[in-house]
């Protein structure tokens, strides 16, 4: 049985013992308190590498024959080292695979570590939990910002969420900077700063009781999600696309799908499908252990 631990880091530290693709006991939390949301945030790059290598030991429990480590972290990823972290700045140009592979080692775990975006561990977690490991798998998650995951794993950037979906020069709200794009429509950040009167789910309320400036902000949300997803297609052909993140209760299949199939006209290119599913640490930490155990055996 292939033992691995998988790891998330976002708001707080979540670890969990991956067995054959499936949990194996309790996770671990770190903070415990989940009103302590800024604990992260504040921390040094070195604190949160000492509290990631204890969550990582603590559910190792002494076991030999773990044989590898994943940590899903939100940012741009490439050869171990975190090079772009918005949510966790200090974490920019950390050498974050080598040092965390050093400091289990010190502490008796000789494991392989593996370093990936957290919505491509999200992407793996659902291949595996799915039954789909043989088929490419992207994610789309709806949240404070827009993230993007793909299974299998391909080298590059994919800050998909930075999709550019309009040329408005008066669309800016994106945390980034850029103008444009699909997190400076629909993160949830850019909606209260576009909506300064509002809280987004007021916005989507509204729309559904016909508000014409919100039912058009609806509206222009979806072509967003339906434009980088037709782009998405375009460049990498069809498939399954996965929808999730707390702010998924405002997508409307039907209109999503309407929108995609004016952007989609290539018959080839017509075979892909949309579904709805929950984000939960579970399916992120077994992503995040299947990546490395994948990557651990290339």
């Amino acid at each position: 049985m292939a033992k691995s631990i998988g790891v998330t880091l976002s708001e707080r530290v979540v670890a969990g013992l991956v067995v054959d693709h499936k949990l194996a006991g309790p996770m671990r939390v770190f903070p415990e308190a989940h009103d302590d949301e800024y604990a992260l945030v504040e921390m040094p790059a070195d604190a949160i590498m000492h509290t990631l290598c204890q969550q990582i030991i603590q559910v190792a429990d002494g076991a030999t024959d773990i044989v590898s480590v994943g940590v899903g972290v939100p940012g741009v990823i490439r050869n171990g080292v975190v090079e772009e972290a918005p949510n966790l700045a200090q974490l920019k140009g950390a050498r974050f695979q080598e040092v965390l592979g050093g400091k289990l080692k010190e502490n008796g775990l000789n494991a392989s570590v593996n370093l990936l975006n957290d919505a491509d561990g999200f992407a793996a977690g659902i291949a595996a939990t799915h039954g789909r490991l043989d088929s490419i798998v992207r994610v789309w998650t709806l949240g404070v910002g827009i993230g993007f995951g793909r299974y299998p794993f391909l080298p590059g950037a994919w800050e998909g969420g930075h999709t550019t979906v309009t040329l408005d020069d008066k669309e800016n709200y994106c945390g980034c900077g850029g103008r444009g794009h699909m997190e400076g429509i629909m993160g949830h950040r850019a909606m209260r700063l576009r909506f300064l009167d509002m809280e987004p789910e007021e916005v989507f309320e509204a729309a559904a009781k016909g508000d014409a400036r919100c039912l058009d902000f609806k509206r222009l949300w979806h072509k967003a999600l339906a434009a980088g997803t037709a782009t998405s297609i375009h460049l990498d052909g069809p498939g399954k696309f996965f929808i999730a993140g707390f702010n998924v209760r405002f997508v409307d299949l039907s209109m999503l799908k309407d929108y995609i199939q004016r952007m989609v006209k290539m018959s080839p290119l017509q075979a892909y499908s949309l579904e709805i599913v929950q984000d939960d640490a579970e399916t992120r930490i077994i992503g995040a252990a299947v990546a490395a155990e994948q990557a651990a055996t290339r």
